[in-house]
């Protein structure tokens, strides 16, 4: 049985990201070009992310503190979600004056994501402050900063967003000197920053420097339906899920009860990797579960936070006590489309009469602030050739939109090198503004 421990997190159970990290297996390339990220596949490099020797050399700490934002005093929060206190964002600090820079993780990522730790301790070590924010599709961020409660929309996210980081200035502002703002988001992160940049051209609380955009989608929506045809690789299509993760775990399992390692490591990784156990229809369909997982706990949340009666019956109040395994099963059959059709677009729709499900779609699009991204020197992007979120068509207009000011690397996936050495250097000095970047 499923309880709430840690809260609506043990819809993100570590186990489903290790088993996706150990079933794969390494296609290598051999280089013939100057990139020294040496993972091919795109689905390959997206779950593997960065050999640790191939990462920079960082401090083991950093000073930091976490944060907790009490943004709405009068919010009452469902008794489940008693945990939870205010939206959490992690401080990075200089002792003296120094840039600070507000970073914003992928889809469900808390503040302390290991992508993020590792962003703020190169980040740190170049002489930067950080404040690292949850994902507004995370849980935290859905029950401690949206206004709504409904996430999704690239607009109301940033506000909310905005309103946070407004917050978190505001609380550390008598500790530190800060000589900049900048921003910094990855994957749907991303977008986001894009949208919050933008607010902040009318508001000026930051008027951020340097606004980078790693991994973005073009539209929200495109990209969330290609995660979703990964479901139909599943062998079986997405109605054998149940089945199929358990045969996945299954798999996992025998080996390493019938293997000579004690810890799961990196040494772990690449000898299950050799056994070659799992198809690539197999890892394409584990990458879809893996979403599926994440937006379970998003529309779980959502659903008892607006009373929506999509997930949980209207009015009934769950308890710390109650077991959540029925929503849970039934949250993780939901897919992205669900969600848009039941909950986010009839939101939309009550709030503009006359609203369009294409209208509400284009509007999650880069597309729709264009001509800001454009003429903003700003910004910069970063990305890859096989980012699988991405199509051609969406490759090349990231292209042309940025120009100069994007870097497009030949392999990576999705993520796969945000923690290359060569890429976080790349971040780091796009942040300080050197006129050197190639």
């Amino acid at each position: 049985m499923i309880r709430i421990k840690e809260g609506i997190q043990m819809f993100y159970p570590k186990l489903f990201c290790i088993v996706c990290m150990l079933l794969l297996p390494i296609p290598v390339l051999a280089l013939d070009d100057r990139y020294g990220y040496p993972i091919q596949g795109s689905h390959e490099a997206s779950i593997l992310g960065t050999p640790a020797e191939l990462m920079p050399e960082l401090p083991a700490r950093v000073p930091t503190r976490q944060l907790v934002l009490d943004l709405f005093p009068d919010r009452k929060k469902p008794p489940i979600f008693f945990y939870d206190e205010g939206l959490r964002c992690t401080f990075a600090y200089q002792d003296k004056k120094a840039p600070l820079v507000f970073i914003v993780g992928g889809a469900g990522a808390g503040d302390r994501t290991d992508k993020l730790i590792v962003m703020t301790k190169a980040l740190y070590q170049a002489g930067f402050h950080v404040i690292t924010l949850p994902s507004p599709s995370s849980a935290n961020f859905i029950v401690s900063a949206s206004r709504s409660s409904i996430p999704g929309d690239l607009t109301e996210d940033a506000a909310d967003l905005y309103r946070a980081m407004d917050a978190a200035w505001k609380q550390v502002q008598g500790d530190i000197e800060v000589s900049s703002f900048h921003l910094c988001g990855y994957s749907l992160g991303a977008s986001e920053v894009a949208f919050v940049a933008k607010l902040d051209e009318e508001r000026k609380l930051f008027n951020f420097a340097k606004v980078l955009m790693i991994n973005p989608p073009v539209s929200v929506y495109n990209s969330a339906t290609r995660i979703e045809e990964l479901m139909k690789q599943i062998p079986g299509g997405a109605k054998k899920q149940g089945f199929f993760v358990n045969r996945m775990l299954s798999k996992f399992s025998q080996f390493y009860r019938y293997g000579n390692f004690v810890t799961i490591n990196e040494d772990f990784l690449y000898a299950i990797y050799t056994e070659k156990l799992f198809t690539h229809e197999e890892t394409a369909g584990l990458i879809g579960i893996t979403y599926r997982i994440g937006m379970a706990g998003m529309l779980f949340t959502s659903d008892v936070m607006t009373n929506s009666g999509y997930v949980v019956p209207k009015n009934r109040v769950l308890r710390p006590t109650d077991s959540l395994y029925e929503y849970f099963m039934v949250s993780t059959h939901l897919s992205f489309f669900d969600y848009f059709n039941e909950l986010f677009y009839p939101h939309f729709q009550k709030q503009r009469p006359g609203l369009t499900k294409q209208q509400l779609i284009d509007a999650q699009s880069l597309k729709s602030i264009e001509g800001y991204l454009k003429s903003s020197a700003k910004f910069g992007l970063i990305t890859n050739e096989n980012d699988f979120i991405l199509t051609r068509a969406e490759l090349d207009y990231l292209r042309q939109l940025f120009g100069k000011r994007a870097k497009i690397y030949p392999r990576g996936g999705h993520l796969g090198n945000i923690e290359y050495k060569e890429n976080l250097a790349y971040m780091i000095a796009f942040l300080q503004d050197k006129e050197t970047l190639q």
